[in-house]
């Protein structure tokens, strides 16, 4: 792909989406651009991948696609130091939670091409889920741009900017949960008597080989479910006791939480 990628930020996501891009070679390395005030982040990438370090105005420059992968709260700030300096057709991408597509347009003063998007640290392993939303002024080979770039590193969704909230509490969270759900499957395989490596192991390939079977066949997940369990068997026995914990309703209600959590941020 002919374009020059900018990077403005390199927390965790930012991070995750740009070592996607690079080990999947979608652009040269010396096609891209990084910055962060903290060296110990852009380092690692500048020796690994030889990308190019550089001032924020620098990178904003450079960028024919600009992703800001800061802080909600540093968007306003970093945007009015590069707004002026910008290509009149960069792309900027957004990927910040509670920063609309509207907030980026007021930030430049202008109408600006941009792309809202919501990755998953998965995204590190060519694994990730990212929902996009576009405004008005991208054209389908913008579109494009934007789509293979976060292609390179797993699956894409396009959604309307009001459904961005959902899917930040459907995949771009819950790989968290997911975390959470492993770790608890590992301590109680620990405490029947696996070793603690043995544990993860375990737990972790079943969570893929589940996830797989419901991308795989098509089949809704209840299905898949009662497949597992047995009348009057062992595995009916746990959904029943998951059920009486409220496994479910835990999960909705957390993902209500992170819900109001993003739009508390926005106020």
């Amino acid at each position: 792909m002919e374009t020059t990628i900018g990077m403005i930020g390199l927390g965790h996501m930012g991070r995750a989406i740009l070592e996607g891009v690079l080990r999947q070679a979608l652009v040269p390395s010396s096609q891209v651009y990084l910055s962060d005030l903290d060296l110990a982040k852009t380092k690692p990438l500048q020796d690994t991948y030889g990308c190019l370090v550089a001032s924020n105005q620098e990178v904003a420059q450079a960028a024919d696609v600009l992703i800001l992968a800061i802080k909600p709260h540093q968007y306003e700030e970093v945007i009015d130091e590069i707004k002026d300096v910008v290509k009149p057709e960069v792309i900027i991408i957004d990927i910040a939670a509670s920063v609309s597509l509207q907030d980026v347009h007021d930030y430049f003063g202008r109408d600006i091409k941009t792309a809202r998007v919501m990755p998953n640290t998965p995204a590190l392993i060519g694994e990730g889920m990212s929902g996009i939303a576009f405004d008005e002024f991208m054209e389908e080979a913008d579109r494009q741009k934007v789509i293979r770039i976060f292609a390179s590193v797993g699956q894409v969704g396009v959604v309307k900017e009001s459904q961005i909230d959902a899917v930040a509490s459907v995949s771009g969270a819950s790989p968290a949960y997911v975390y959470l759900f492993i770790e608890a499957l590992a301590d109680g395989a620990v405490m029947l008597g696996l070793s603690r490596e043995e544990a993860y192991r375990f737990a972790s390939q079943a969570v893929v080989g589940a996830a797989k079977m419901v991308q795989q066949t098509g089949e809704h997940p209840a299905k898949l479910k009662d497949a597992v369990c047995s009348p009057g068997g062992t595995t009916i026995e746990a959904i029943a006791k998951l059920e009486e914990k409220g496994f479910r309703s835990a999960i909705i209600e957390a993902m209500r939480a992170n819900d109001q959590k993003a739009k508390k941020m926005k106020q």
